[in-house]
């Protein structure tokens, strides 16, 4: 089998079941010719440590399917790490047999390198899989990746969102469409009693953001009698489960004109206030200057912006745009306001995250108290071996 030969020390990544192995671990390659092939991560004495796939034109040139050298890469070894990661889901009360009769419409089937298989997303929405591919090996896997989850879930249409900017870490061009079926691009949701349409050809990530759904739960709870601002709100999730919590007034604030058209739409379809919503397409940044310049003030304000750091090296830039963002925040909030804030870049650490909302409370004058800590939903798992898995960091302050 093709191999790549691990320089002597840095196997010790592997040994603890990390499944990345990085160029610059790499003494030499053996045999290798194909994108997503697999190949065997041996050590730099012939010692087996796991079987992975190859990707040539990333800095992270594999990626670990299987630390069992037996253990066949196969149909069958791919329909039993998608089976295991719908028992998952089933136990989270999510998942069924009937997939017509779950209780909840939208949530995150497969979860990447957390459920074992590197770089594959799959979100159901309805009655629809929207897929992303987004490396080498599970490119090389698609179409028996695709016929799997028809076999597997009962749901006979998929949608691609293979068109991620990271695709072109991997030498992969951007791949969108149907893949199997006859999906509709425009589909409704439900989440927490209430009602979400969403367009997954042109939507963000998948279509909607799975991951913040107990969050916007518990925005809702705090809202009550609250003058809210909710940044970066795209299509409403934060703005509508405001409003569903008794919010008195939200201004929804976001670049896009579609998605905050899109957000007026949702809040019809739950027959919630229109009136009590102000929408403004903007620049989070300037508005937040504008609104600080004219003595504007929240009860809530919500920041929920997009990912600032896409590699390690923008951690840093990265980092001032977090603590700018959040010190204009803490400057508009009233006192007693609450502030809830995220970040979902994969390089900025949970520690790293917090330091930088409260550099920013000190930097605006502001003794602010941590009352929650935030996370993404159970169905998008972190492996204990994979703590980057957990990307979304998120705080709940409140403005003393």
């Amino acid at each position: 089998m093709p191999a790549l030969i691990i320089k002597p020390g840095r196997e010790k990544s592997l040994r603890r079941h990390h499944p990345w192995i990085f160029s610059g671990a790499i003494e030499r390659e053996v045999e290798v010719s194909t994108s997503g092939q697999t190949v065997e991560l041996l050590s730099s004495q012939g010692e087996f440590l796991a079987q992975a796939a190859y990707s040539p034109h990333s800095q992270i040139r594999a990626r670990v399917w299987t630390y069992e050298q037996d253990e066949k890469v196969d149909v069958d070894f791919f329909r039993k790490r998608i089976t295991t990661a719908l028992s998952v889901r089933q136990k989270l009360g999510l998942f069924t047999s009937n997939p017509s009769a779950d209780p909840l419409s939208a949530y995150r089937l497969i979860h990447a390198e957390s459920d074992g298989l590197p770089g594959l997303i799959v979100d159901r929405y309805a009655n629809c899989l929207v897929t992303q591919f987004l490396t080498a090996g599970v490119e090389y896997w698609k179409e028996t990746l695709a016929d799997l989850l028809v076999e597997l879930t009962g749901i006979g249409d998929i949608y691609d969102r293979s068109d991620a900017e990271v695709r072109q870490l991997e030498g992969l061009p951007a791949a969108m469409g149907p893949l199997r079926g006859s999906p509709s691009d425009q589909i409704l949701i439900t989440e927490n009693g209430l009602t979400f349409k969403i367009n997954i050809s042109q939507g963000h990530k998948t279509g909607f953001y799975l991951d913040q759904r107990l969050n916007r739960l518990r925005v809702r709870s705090y809202a009550r009698g609250c003058d809210v601002l909710d940044c970066f709100c795209y299509t409403g999730g934060f703005t509508i489960n405001a409003l569903a919590g008794g919010a008195k007034t939200v201004l929804a604030l976001d670049a896009s004109a579609e998605a905050l058209e899109l957000a007026g739409k949702n809040i019809a379809l739950n027959d919630l206030p229109l009136e009590k919503v102000e929408f403004m397409e903007g620049d989070v940044f300037h508005s937040l200057r504008k609104f600080r310049d004219a003595r504007k003030s929240f009860d809530m304000i919500i920041l929920d912006p997009p990912k600032f750091a896409q590699t390690q090296a923008q951690v840093e830039r990265a980092a001032r745009g977090y603590k700018d963002i959040n010190l204009l925040a803490f400057k508009l909030l009233r006192p007693g306001g609450v502030l809830v804030t995220f970040s979902c870049s994969g390089g900025i650490s949970p520690d790293l995250f917090q330091k930088i909302v409260a550099g920013a409370a000190l930097d605006a004058g502001v003794n602010a108290q941590i009352v929650e800590v935030l996370s993404q939903a159970g169905d998008h798992p972190v492996s204990l071996n994979f703590p980057e898995g957990a990307y979304l960091k998120g705080l709940v302050c409140i403005k003393p």
